[in-house]
This record gives C-alpha cells, sequence and structure tokens, in this order.
C-alpha cells in the first residue's frame, strides 16, 4: 500500500482530536494551490500547505482551537515581509474539526487520488531496481516493483510502494493503463529485450526506459530490427537511464538521476492527455 495512504490511516487513528487545514484561496505566488491541505494535532501534523511562516501561523492557529475547544475562524495571510515571507501573493486557509465522517472522507479520496496517479513499473528488484523504487516512492506516483524472483522481491528496501511476483512480466506490461512509465533493469538480459519490445509497441506509454551500456542499446537495435522488424521504435527508448552526463555506476546515483527524467515524462504526458481531451471536446 502507498506510503501516503498509510500514514494518513495511521494518523487519523492515532490522532482523533485534531483539524483540518486547507488551502481555499491562492492568489498570485504562492507555495501551494486550492489542493493543499493538512492535518494538525496538538503534538504532530500530516501533510503540509507548503511550509514557512505560513504552515507555522496555520499550525498555531490550529493548535490553539484545540486547546480551547472551539471553533476558529478562517484566515487570509499575505505573503509579504510582516510575516518574513517574500513569495508576495495571498493564501486562505479554513479550519475544520476532523468528524469520522470527514476522516473517512479524507481517506476516500486520497484512495481515488492514488487510483488516478500514474503508474511506473520497475522491472527487476536488484540494488538499482530497489533503489529506483525507494526514489520512486517519494513522488505521486503509484510504483510497482516486478521480478521473475521471489527472494529478490522479498529482499527489497523500499517501503510505499507495490510489488508484484509474475513468471510473465510481458503481460504486467500488455495489463498496464495508458500513461504508464516502463523501467528495464532485470537480471537477463533476453529479459530485458522481451519486456522493452512489448513495452515500445504500446503507443500510450509514458516512458520506456531500459539500463545498459553502448554495446547493449546497439545490440538490442539490431535485435529489434532483426527479430522484430521494427526498428523505428528503438527512437522511444531511453537507454541508459539517467542520461549519459554523469559517469557514476553506484546504484543511489542511477536512481537520482532516473527519476527526475521519468516524473518530467509520466506528468508531463498526463497534461498533454488532458489538454488533448479538453481540445476534443471544445472542438465538438
Amino acid at each position: 500500500m502507498p506510503a501516503a495512504r498509510v500514514g494518513l490511516r495511521d494518523f487519523l487513528r492515532e490522532e482523533r482530536d485534531c483539524i483540518l487545514v486547507a488551502v481555499t484561496g491562492a492568489v498570485g505566488s504562492t507555495p501551494r494551490d486550492t489542493d493543499a491541505w493538512m492535518l494538525v494535532s496538538k503534538s504532530r501534523s500530516f501533510s503540509t500547505i507548503g511550509g514557512g511562516q505560513l504552515e507555522y501561523m496555520a499550525i498555531d492557529q490550529a493548535r490553539r482551537a484545540l486547546r480551547q475547544s472551539q471553533p476558529t475562524s478562517a484566515m487570509s495571510i499575505p505573503l509579504g515581509p510582516e510575516i518574513g515571507q517574500c513569495c508576495g501573493g495571498r493564501v486562505g486557509l479554513s479550519f475544520t474539526a476532523v468528524t469520522r465522517e470527514l476522516a473517512d472522507d479524507l481517506i476516500a479520496r486520497a484512495d481515488a487520488e492514488i487510483a488516478r496517479s500514474p503508474h511506473v513499473y520497475v522491472f527487476g528488484a536488484g540494488h538499482v531496481g530497489d533503489a529506483l523504487a525507494a526514489a520512486l516512492s517519494l513522488a505521486p506516483l503509484r510504483t510497482v516493483l516486478v521480478d521473475t524472483r521471489e527472494d529478490e522481491l522479498a529482499a527489497s528496501r523500499a517501503s510505499g510502494i507495490e510489488t508484484c511476483l509474475t513468471a510473465m512480466p510481458e503481460m504486467i506490461v500488455r495489463n498496464a493503463p495508458a500513461g504508464s512509465a516502463f523501467v528495464i533493469l532485470t537480471h537477463d538480459h533476453a529479459l530485458d529485450f522481451l519486456i522493452a519490445t512489448e513495452a515500445l509497441h504500446r503507443e500510450d506509454a509514458a516512458y520506456v526506459g531500459m539500463i545498459g551500456s553502448k554495446t547493449k542499446r546497439a545490440t538490442f537495435k539490431s535485435w529489434l530490427s532483426r527479430e522484430v522488424g521494427r526498428p523505428e521504435l528503438f527512437d522511444r527508448l531511453v537507454c541508459p537511464i539517467g542520461g549519459t552526463a554523469i559517469k557514476d555506476k553506484r546504484p543511489a546515483v542511477i536512481a537520482t538521476l532516473a527519476v527526475a527524467e521519468i516524473v518530467v515524462a509520466v506528468l508531463s504526458f498526463g497534461t498533454a492527455a488532458n489538454t488533448g481531451k479538453q481540445k476534443l471536446k471544445a472542438d465538438r
């Protein structure tokens, strides 16, 4: 289960007396938009509305309401020198005591958001795959670590992600939702080629990347041409993942470099897809 959902359920179970702070207005330059919210209890908080003095003021207001057992009025905060922030915009905040019904609604909203999150499938639970899955767990994505080896999945140190044990990873590619990303770094070059070919056939894939060297790139391109008859598919492959600017083969470094390009590709793909749907609707 994704870490954000687990953390929300844990917080609401452990902190029965808390306040929902929600951004209701965001004018000009602001740290977050009106989709931001946080929960504040007497000693802890969950999520963020942007940090800085704005958040400190909101937490103070919420805890004052909790101490006094009284509702608190909304706030409209200018983000200027008077509060020590230089964003220049204005943020509106609401404060709502969390009831059982509101807690259930927050969990349902979080579940729905996670269900809508783009999928990233990491094929290969070795050192780099595990590091990449851990890095991706921090992003607003639904990360699935896939392997044919049960022991490797069991040894994964990545938390807040899903795992999938399968003897046929290419079927995971076929059944993935549109806009998914596929990152291929298994223990076997032949398996890498199989998965990559399946992913490259999907025109609705947001990203297809494979770990590899110049030799592996050339071998795969030749194999695509000879065995598949589709050498043009190679143009859509990112190989090696993470680029070539930094010559560092440590798993954590490769994962850090790769996660940025994956997040950009997936979120950009989603934005472009939504823009296309809106244009189609307008044309009709």
